[in-house]
């Protein structure tokens, strides 16, 4: 008699039998406890059709039609209400040292306007945080939160190790102007000199009395800016509102984070690629600049990471084609939980997709999968547990579209 194989079954697989009603699209609670954005009024009178929580707080995710949206970033501009990304301000005497310490990157290689990408590690290496830091003073800090309670991890390692340091979340809100006509925008509202400011740098300007930080930064793989916003709770609708007039003559829409074009541009995704279970050298950030185990100063995860990088990692972020119908936008919620990744012949899961998305120009599923080292290879091929069942997959290279990252550049 033939040996009977049985088949990986999706974790997604099966249903209830407890007789509760099925309720397929839950709605979320809108009410005093979580917090709004500064924009929130604004961009929920523009029409959010669905909210997720970031940073505690209540965050568009998309205003009806996601696939539209990403066209919309694709061939315009758009405005997103990004405030949820708080501003962790760090001053005082020993704001350098101390910010320095938190992050694997050298600051010393960081100039008084520039931008940063950068990571907040834990002592054995895990990622807590990955926000875009800001330098504006020589030592005055912004760290942009992904999300993540960053702000009480960074207030008790000050006060454990004595630091001079004043650490508090500014009165300090951005919006996110997306796209390949954002130049158009941004000059209308700011001039000509804002063209200027280069990728990954910043520039204060006042506009309409309102004090702003411009910088060449953003969450699209596009040509984009961020807007911070001083003194936001006071000054959001009105910087909404002349940011909107200045767009309307170029096509301006409201859009939430674009995951479709995030995934293809291989961007992290704080709670679903990274977590404080993954390292920087794990999900491919294995760069001297990123992740500086030879500069002198010390850093949180210092050593954990020197371990890591000579003993070699066991598992690594991949990019995967996967087979099948479209899978989705991925914040539409056809993504609930990651989806679980087989070997050849493997009944238990070896990895799991993170994020994946249906890309409408690639025609194809894209996702972000955590695998073995040893099924990371390009051309690999495994089985994806999708929530409609089993798929075929491939190990490809990511990102997936520009992978020089010149679009942004521009």
């Amino acid at each position: 008699m033939a040996e009977v194989v049985q088949q990986p079954v999706p974790r997604h697989a099966g249903g209830s039998d407890t007789g509760a009603r099925t309720v397929t699209e839950p709605s979320i609670l809108l009410y005093p406890r979580l917090r709004k954005s500064p924009y929130f009024w604004k961009s929920r009178a523009q029409g959010a059709a669905c909210y997720s929580v970031y940073n505690h707080t209540y965050h568009p995710r998309h205003y009806g039609d996601p696939v539209s949206e990403y066209w919309a970033l694709l061939e315009g501009v758009t405005l997103w209400d990004v405030g949820v990304e708080r501003q962790l301000e760090i001053t005082g005497p020993d704001a350098f040292e101390f910010t320095n310490m938190l992050v694997p990157r050298d600051l010393h290689k960081c100039d008084v306007g520039q931008c940063k990408y950068v990571f907040v590690t834990a002592p054995d290496g895990g990622i807590i945080n990955d926000p875009v830091l800001l330098r504006l003073e020589p030592d005055r800090f912004w760290l942009s939160l992904a999300d993540s309670d960053v702000g009480l991890w960074a207030w008790g390692l000050a006060h454990a190790g004595g630091w001079d340091v004043t650490i508090r979340e500014a009165d300090v809100a951005p919006l996110q102007v997306q796209g390949p006509r954002a130049k158009d925008v941004l000059t209308d509202l700011f001039g000509g000199s804002v063209l200027a400011v280069p990728y990954y740098r910043l520039r204060e300007y006042d506009l309409d009395g309102m004090r702003v930080v411009v910088s060449r930064t953003g969450y699209s793989g596009e040509v984009g800016y961020e807007i911070y916003l001083y003194d936001a709770s006071r000054h959001a609708e009105r910087l909404w509102d002349r940011v909107w007039e200045a767009g309307r003559p170029h096509g301006l829409r409201p859009i939430g984070p674009c995951h479709i074009r995030r995934i293809e541009a291989g961007m992290l995704a704080y709670g679903c690629d990274i977590t404080r279970d993954t390292n920087p050298l794990e999900v491919g950030y294995d760069y001297r600049w990123m992740v500086d185990l030879d500069q002198e100063a010390d850093f949180v995860g210092k050593e954990a990471l020197r371990r890591v990088k000579a003993d070699g990692v066991r598992r690594l972020l991949v990019g995967l084609e996967i087979d099948g119908a479209p899978l989705g936008s991925f914040n539409d919620g056809s993504m609930i939980e990651p989806f679980d990744v087989f070997t050849h012949g493997a009944q238990q899961p070896v990895g799991s997709v993170t994020s994946a998305c249906h890309s409408p120009r690639l025609n194809a599923n894209i996702g972000l999968a955590m695998v073995p080292i040893e099924a990371s290879a390009v051309g690999t091929q495994v089985t994806v547990g999708t929530p409609t069942g089993l798929r075929d997959a491939a190990v490809v290279d990511k990102p997936f579209v520009d992978p020089q990252k010149a679009t942004p550049k521009r």
